[in-house]
Protein backbone atom coordinates (compact mmCIF):
# COMPACT_ATOMS: atom_id res chain seq x y z
CA UNK A 1 0.00 0.00 0.00
CA UNK A 2 2.98 2.69 0.71
CA UNK A 3 4.53 1.51 -2.43
CA UNK A 4 1.28 2.45 -4.05
CA UNK A 5 1.18 5.65 -2.79
CA UNK A 6 4.75 6.78 -3.14
CA UNK A 7 4.66 5.53 -6.93
CA UNK A 8 1.16 8.07 -7.22
CA UNK A 9 3.27 10.93 -5.44
CA UNK A 10 5.57 10.44 -8.04
CA UNK A 11 3.23 10.65 -10.91
CA UNK A 12 1.73 13.72 -9.22
CA UNK A 13 4.89 15.52 -9.02
CA UNK A 14 6.05 14.42 -12.47
CA UNK A 15 2.56 16.27 -13.92
CA UNK A 16 2.62 19.44 -11.89
CA UNK A 17 6.05 19.58 -13.27
CA UNK A 18 5.17 19.32 -17.06
CA UNK A 19 2.13 21.81 -16.13
CA UNK A 20 4.77 23.95 -15.00
CA UNK A 21 6.64 23.87 -18.14
CA UNK A 22 4.54 23.92 -20.70
CA UNK A 23 4.16 26.64 -23.00
CA UNK A 24 1.24 29.32 -21.86
CA UNK A 25 -1.85 29.26 -24.15
CA UNK A 26 -2.94 32.33 -22.81
CA UNK A 27 -1.25 35.51 -22.25
CA UNK A 28 -1.86 38.91 -20.40
CA UNK A 29 0.83 41.93 -21.30
CA UNK A 30 1.00 44.57 -19.15
CA UNK A 31 3.60 46.82 -20.90
CA UNK A 32 3.89 47.65 -24.68
CA UNK A 33 7.58 46.62 -24.68
CA UNK A 34 6.81 42.97 -24.18
CA UNK A 35 3.70 42.95 -26.16
CA UNK A 36 5.61 44.37 -29.03
CA UNK A 37 8.64 41.58 -28.30
CA UNK A 38 5.53 38.82 -27.84
CA UNK A 39 4.66 40.14 -31.56
CA UNK A 40 8.48 40.04 -33.06
CA UNK A 41 8.41 36.45 -31.54
CA UNK A 42 5.77 35.08 -33.51
CA UNK A 43 3.37 34.84 -30.91
CA UNK A 44 0.35 37.23 -30.81
CA UNK A 45 -1.85 34.84 -30.86
CA UNK A 46 -1.30 33.72 -27.54
CA UNK A 47 -2.20 37.11 -26.31
CA UNK A 48 -5.64 37.56 -24.47
CA UNK A 49 -4.98 40.97 -22.94
CA UNK A 50 -2.82 44.33 -23.18
CA UNK A 51 -2.18 47.60 -21.85
CA UNK A 52 -3.70 50.86 -24.03
CA UNK A 53 -0.72 51.50 -25.08
CA UNK A 54 0.53 48.04 -26.98
CA UNK A 55 -0.51 49.59 -30.31
CA UNK A 56 0.69 46.97 -32.09
CA UNK A 57 -1.93 44.56 -30.34
CA UNK A 58 -4.74 46.95 -30.88
CA UNK A 59 -6.07 45.85 -34.27
CA UNK A 60 -5.53 42.14 -32.47
CA UNK A 61 -9.32 42.15 -31.06
CA UNK A 62 -7.23 41.74 -27.99
CA UNK A 63 -9.11 42.67 -24.09
CA UNK A 64 -7.49 46.01 -22.80
CA UNK A 65 -6.83 45.12 -19.20
CA UNK A 66 -4.24 48.32 -18.12
CA UNK A 67 -4.49 51.68 -18.29
CA UNK A 68 -0.59 53.43 -18.37
CA UNK A 69 -0.75 53.42 -14.50
CA UNK A 70 -3.35 51.24 -13.44
CA UNK A 71 -4.04 47.58 -13.69
CA UNK A 72 -7.82 45.92 -13.94
CA UNK A 73 -7.32 42.94 -11.76
CA UNK A 74 -10.71 41.47 -11.93
CA UNK A 75 -10.68 41.65 -15.89
CA UNK A 76 -7.34 39.92 -16.13
CA UNK A 77 -8.53 37.24 -14.05
CA UNK A 78 -11.46 36.94 -15.39
CA UNK A 79 -9.40 35.99 -18.97
CA UNK A 80 -7.74 33.26 -16.65
CA UNK A 81 -4.55 33.76 -18.09
CA UNK A 82 -2.01 31.49 -18.13
CA UNK A 83 1.07 33.88 -17.30
CA UNK A 84 1.39 37.75 -16.89
CA UNK A 85 4.10 39.40 -18.24
CA UNK A 86 4.99 42.73 -16.89
CA UNK A 87 7.67 45.04 -15.45
CA UNK A 88 8.79 47.18 -12.62
CA UNK A 89 6.13 49.44 -13.69
CA UNK A 90 3.62 47.78 -12.68
CA UNK A 91 2.42 48.18 -8.71
CA UNK A 92 3.90 45.26 -6.32
CA UNK A 93 0.67 45.56 -4.50
CA UNK A 94 -1.28 44.64 -8.22
CA UNK A 95 1.08 41.57 -8.66
CA UNK A 96 0.62 40.22 -5.39
CA UNK A 97 -3.07 40.22 -6.08
CA UNK A 98 -2.80 38.64 -9.10
CA UNK A 99 -0.11 35.73 -7.59
CA UNK A 100 -2.88 35.36 -5.12
CA UNK A 101 -5.27 34.63 -7.66
CA UNK A 102 -3.08 31.61 -8.81
CA UNK A 103 -1.85 33.17 -11.58
CA UNK A 104 1.61 33.23 -12.49
CA UNK A 105 3.21 36.64 -12.99
CA UNK A 106 7.21 37.29 -14.41
CA UNK A 107 8.19 40.72 -13.90
CA UNK A 108 10.97 42.22 -16.55
CA UNK A 109 13.29 44.87 -15.28
CA UNK A 110 14.35 47.48 -17.38
CA UNK A 111 17.18 45.98 -19.12
CA UNK A 112 20.53 48.58 -18.52
CA UNK A 113 22.20 47.36 -21.99
CA UNK A 114 21.74 45.67 -25.17
CA UNK A 115 23.19 42.46 -24.00
CA UNK A 116 20.69 42.69 -21.05
CA UNK A 117 17.69 43.68 -23.86
CA UNK A 118 19.25 39.91 -25.94
CA UNK A 119 19.30 38.21 -22.63
CA UNK A 120 15.54 38.77 -21.53
CA UNK A 121 14.37 38.54 -25.26
CA UNK A 122 15.65 35.07 -24.75
CA UNK A 123 14.07 34.56 -21.23
CA UNK A 124 10.64 35.62 -22.72
CA UNK A 125 11.50 33.00 -25.53
CA UNK A 126 11.83 30.58 -22.78
CA UNK A 127 8.60 31.11 -21.25
CA UNK A 128 5.99 31.51 -23.73
CA UNK A 129 7.62 28.35 -25.87
CA UNK A 130 9.90 30.25 -28.54
CA UNK A 131 13.10 30.01 -27.59
CA UNK A 132 14.49 28.71 -30.83
CA UNK A 133 13.20 31.94 -32.56
CA UNK A 134 13.96 34.26 -29.62
CA UNK A 135 17.91 32.57 -29.89
CA UNK A 136 17.76 33.36 -33.51
CA UNK A 137 16.94 36.63 -33.60
CA UNK A 138 19.04 37.42 -30.98
CA UNK A 139 22.03 35.57 -33.31
CA UNK A 140 20.98 37.87 -36.32
CA UNK A 141 20.72 41.37 -34.08
CA UNK A 142 23.79 40.90 -32.69
CA UNK A 143 25.65 40.27 -35.91
CA UNK A 144 24.10 43.08 -37.01
CA UNK A 145 24.61 45.33 -34.65
CA UNK A 146 28.80 44.59 -34.09
CA UNK A 147 29.03 45.22 -37.84
CA UNK A 148 27.37 48.99 -36.89
CA UNK A 149 29.61 49.31 -34.34
CA UNK A 150 32.39 48.38 -36.15
CA UNK A 151 31.80 50.96 -39.18
CA UNK A 152 32.20 53.55 -36.10
CA UNK A 153 35.52 54.33 -35.29
CA UNK A 154 36.99 57.98 -34.64
CA UNK A 155 39.94 59.01 -33.41
CA UNK A 156 38.15 61.58 -31.47
CA UNK A 157 34.44 60.40 -30.54
CA UNK A 158 31.61 62.83 -31.49
CA UNK A 159 29.52 64.04 -28.98
CA UNK A 160 25.83 63.54 -28.51
CA UNK A 161 23.40 65.02 -26.63
CA UNK A 162 20.21 62.41 -27.41
CA UNK A 163 16.72 64.18 -25.83
CA UNK A 164 13.92 62.25 -24.79
CA UNK A 165 11.68 64.78 -23.45
CA UNK A 166 11.06 68.86 -23.89
CA UNK A 167 9.60 70.22 -20.37
CA UNK A 168 11.57 69.10 -18.25
CA UNK A 169 14.62 68.52 -20.89
CA UNK A 170 15.73 65.54 -20.28
CA UNK A 171 18.25 63.11 -21.79
CA UNK A 172 19.23 59.69 -22.04
CA UNK A 173 22.28 58.84 -18.73
CA UNK A 174 25.06 56.19 -19.12
CA UNK A 175 24.09 52.33 -18.04
CA UNK A 176 21.07 52.51 -19.61
CA UNK A 177 20.33 50.73 -22.96
CA UNK A 178 19.50 54.31 -24.61
CA UNK A 179 23.69 55.04 -24.04
CA UNK A 180 23.86 51.74 -25.92
CA UNK A 181 23.02 54.10 -28.72
CA UNK A 182 25.83 56.07 -28.30
CA UNK A 183 28.63 54.28 -27.64
CA UNK A 184 27.81 51.71 -30.28
CA UNK A 185 27.97 54.64 -32.70
CA UNK A 186 31.23 55.76 -31.71
CA UNK A 187 30.50 58.88 -29.67
CA UNK A 188 30.47 60.30 -26.03
CA UNK A 189 27.28 61.61 -24.11
CA UNK A 190 27.49 64.76 -23.16
CA UNK A 191 25.48 63.66 -20.12
CA UNK A 192 28.24 60.98 -18.86
CA UNK A 193 28.66 61.21 -15.14
CA UNK A 194 25.12 62.38 -14.74
CA UNK A 195 22.50 60.37 -12.23
CA UNK A 196 19.46 62.23 -12.90
CA UNK A 197 17.83 62.85 -16.36
CA UNK A 198 16.81 66.37 -16.15
CA UNK A 199 19.12 69.14 -17.78
CA UNK A 200 18.63 73.23 -18.23
CA UNK A 201 19.29 74.22 -22.10
CA UNK A 202 22.21 76.44 -21.52
CA UNK A 203 24.37 72.92 -20.28
CA UNK A 204 23.64 71.61 -23.76
CA UNK A 205 24.83 74.61 -25.12
CA UNK A 206 28.01 74.87 -23.46
CA UNK A 207 28.51 71.20 -24.09
CA UNK A 208 28.09 71.92 -27.66
CA UNK A 209 27.07 68.45 -28.96
CA UNK A 210 28.17 67.19 -32.67
CA UNK A 211 25.29 65.59 -32.75
CA UNK A 212 21.53 66.22 -31.48
CA UNK A 213 19.06 63.32 -31.52
CA UNK A 214 15.20 63.96 -30.58
CA UNK A 215 12.88 61.12 -29.54
CA UNK A 216 9.87 61.46 -31.97
CA UNK A 217 7.37 63.64 -29.21
CA UNK A 218 4.97 64.77 -32.27
CA UNK A 219 4.66 68.42 -32.69
CA UNK A 220 6.98 69.22 -29.62
CA UNK A 221 9.87 67.32 -31.97
CA UNK A 222 9.73 70.23 -34.40
CA UNK A 223 9.41 72.86 -32.08
CA UNK A 224 12.16 71.49 -30.16
CA UNK A 225 14.90 71.29 -33.23
CA UNK A 226 13.58 74.65 -34.50
CA UNK A 227 14.83 75.69 -30.61
CA UNK A 228 18.41 74.08 -31.54
CA UNK A 229 18.64 75.59 -34.93
CA UNK A 230 18.55 79.63 -33.63
CA UNK A 231 21.87 78.41 -32.08
CA UNK A 232 24.02 78.82 -35.71
CA UNK A 233 27.37 78.21 -33.30
CA UNK A 234 26.38 74.61 -32.34
CA UNK A 235 28.36 72.32 -34.09
CA UNK A 236 25.17 69.58 -34.42
CA UNK A 237 23.54 73.04 -36.29
CA UNK A 238 26.78 73.38 -38.30
CA UNK A 239 26.98 69.61 -39.46
CA UNK A 240 23.50 69.72 -39.96
CA UNK A 241 23.22 66.77 -37.61
CA UNK A 242 19.99 66.97 -35.45
CA UNK A 243 17.45 64.34 -36.41
CA UNK A 244 14.51 62.63 -35.17
CA UNK A 245 14.06 59.01 -34.26
CA UNK A 246 10.47 57.23 -33.25
CA UNK A 247 9.79 56.85 -29.75
CA UNK A 248 8.03 53.33 -30.06
CA UNK A 249 11.23 52.02 -31.93
CA UNK A 250 13.84 53.56 -30.11
CA UNK A 251 12.34 53.42 -26.53
CA UNK A 252 11.89 49.87 -26.63
CA UNK A 253 14.43 47.62 -25.27
CA UNK A 254 13.94 44.37 -27.70
CA UNK A 255 16.84 43.04 -30.32
CA UNK A 256 14.73 43.86 -33.46
CA UNK A 257 13.65 47.64 -31.96
CA UNK A 258 17.77 48.60 -30.99
CA UNK A 259 18.85 47.13 -34.31
CA UNK A 260 16.36 49.32 -36.21
CA UNK A 261 17.48 52.31 -33.99
CA UNK A 262 20.85 51.98 -34.78
CA UNK A 263 20.77 51.31 -38.86
CA UNK A 264 18.35 54.81 -38.38
CA UNK A 265 21.23 56.94 -36.46
CA UNK A 266 24.23 55.67 -38.61
CA UNK A 267 21.77 56.24 -41.77
CA UNK A 268 21.43 59.70 -40.41
CA UNK A 269 24.86 60.50 -39.46
CA UNK A 270 26.36 59.26 -42.84
CA UNK A 271 29.20 57.01 -42.75
CA UNK A 272 32.55 59.39 -43.66
CA UNK A 273 30.94 62.69 -42.51
CA UNK A 274 32.98 62.98 -39.18
CA UNK A 275 36.22 64.59 -39.38
CA UNK A 276 38.86 64.34 -36.55
CA UNK A 277 39.91 68.34 -37.00
CA UNK A 278 36.21 69.75 -36.55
Amino acid sequence: MLQRIKILLVFVFMWAGNCLDAAPQKIVSLAPSLTRSIHYLDAEELLVGVTTFCFIAHNKEKEIVASAISVNVEKVITLKPDLVVTTAMTKPATIELLRRAGIRVEVFETPKSFEEICLQFDRLGKLIGRQEKAQSINRDVRERVTRIKESHQYNHPPTFFFQIGANPLFTVLENTFMDDYITFSGGRNIAAGFTRGTINREFVLAGNPDVIIIVNMGIASDEEKKNWERYPFLNAVKNERIFFLESDMASTPNPPDFLKTMEAIRENLEEGWWKDDI
